[in-house]
Formats: structure tokens, C-alpha cells, sequence
């Protein structure tokens, strides 16, 4: 079973980022006592310090575990950074994350024919020899019609480099949403109503 996280500061000032450092280490330390593998498959950083991190999980105990920790996680400290800082509070937050499934990759073992008369302008021969292809990219549902030849082989070619053409044009936009999907839970932080709180440069659980 795996599952991921994602920890975040949400943009928040050097002492947030710290929090997220020191949280990991936390979790790092009470994955191993449930039994889990833990995998750092993403990291962003400022300054020496990370201010977001995607975590894979695995092992058996992994919902016991996320259900400890998603939420809004806030530390209690004076700055380590700006001692006559009045702030105290520092939050940051721990959110399930789903990565983005790739596109599946062209086969022609996945690619069902179909052969079907062509339409419109052409000649006797057009309309009657069954040279035209549907072709379906069954793991999509994809389909593409191709009747730009009077050879059925051709046709089918041609119909294999649309779908793949459409594939890639799929893994694009697929991408670009999942990335505006992550810059939005990486800016977006709940403060209050914090699901653990820790305390001090010790960094002690209250």
C-alpha cells in the first residue's frame, strides 16, 4: 500500500520553513516505529531550508499514521532567525497529494480498427472501396477518422501518428493542470485549529 503527502509552509516566512524541516524528522522517526518506508519524491527549497515536500508512504500502517498528521501542524518558538521578533506561531500543513497518473503510452495492441466508407469528394472509387479507418485508442476512448487516402494502409499510418499526436497533447495538459493543482496547495495554508502542536526548539509535542 502506498499513499502520499504533502507538507507545506505555503509560502511562509524562514521559521515556517524550518517547521516543515523539522517535522519531517518527526515523521521520519514515527514512521519507523509503524513499520513504514518513507520516500522524499519532491523537495522545494529557500535558503537552505525546504518549504515544501512531497513523501511517499509505505507499509501497512499508513492510514493510522497520515491520520496523525494531516492537518495544520504549529509550532510555538521564538525566532531562531529574528530574535526580537514578536510572533511566536508558526504554521504549516500536511495535506493528502495525488500525483498526477501518466497518459497511457501508445500500443497498436490498444489501437481497435474499423474500416468504413469514405465520404465526399473523390470519384466512384471512393464510395465504393471501405478504405476509410476509425481507429480507437481503447485505454482513452480516444478515436480518430482518417479517409485522406485511397489506401487503407496509409490510412491506418496515419491514424496511428493522430492518436499519438493527441496522446501527448493529453500528457501536456494533464501536466500543466497538475501543476496548477500544486502551486495551489502549496500556497494555500489553514492557520488555527492546528491537528498537533509542538513547542520549542526541541521541538516537543504539547
Amino acid at each position: 500500500m502506498e499513499k502520499y503527502i504533502l507538507l507545506t509552509s505555503g509560502r511562509g516566512p524562514r521559521e515556517c520553513n524550518l517547521a516543515v524541516k523539522l517535522v519531517l524528522e518527526r515523521m521520519r522517526s514515527e514512521a519507523k516505529q509503524y513499520g513504514l518506508k518513507m520516500e522524499t519524491v519532491e523537495a522545494e527549497e529557500i535558503d537552505g531550508l525546504p518549504c515544501s515536500l512531497v513523501l511517499k508512504l509505505a507499509g501497512e500502517a499508513i492510514s493510522v499514521f497520515i491520520d496523525r498528521w494531516i492537518g495544520t501542524i504549529c509550532w510555538i518558538c521564538p525566532s531562531p532567525f529574528r530574535p526580537n521578533h514578536r510572533r511566536k506561531n508558526w504554521f504549516l500543513e500536511v495535506k493528502n497529494w495525488y500525483p498526477v497518473q501518466p497518459v497511457a503510452k501508445m500500443n497498436l495492441k490498444d489501437v481497435q480498427f474499423q474500416a468504413m466508407r469514405s465520404s465526399g469528394a473523390g470519384g466512384q472509387h471512393v464510395n465504393k472501396v471501405s478504405s476509410a479507418v476509425r481507429a480507437t485508442h481503447l485505454p482513452t476512448g480516444m478515436m480518430v477518422q482518417v479517409m485522406d487516402t485511397r489506401s487503407q494502409l496509409q490510412n491506418k499510418e496515419i491514424a496511428v501518428l493522430r492518436l499519438e499526436e493527441r496522446l501527448l497533447e493529453l500528457e501536456r495538459l494533464q501536466k500543466n493542470a497538475g501543476k496548477n493543482q500544486s502551486w495551489k496547495n502549496q500556497i494555500d495554508v489553514r492557520r488555527g485549529d492546528s491537528k498537533r502542536i509542538f513547542s520549542g526548539p526541541k521541538f516537543k509535542e504539547l
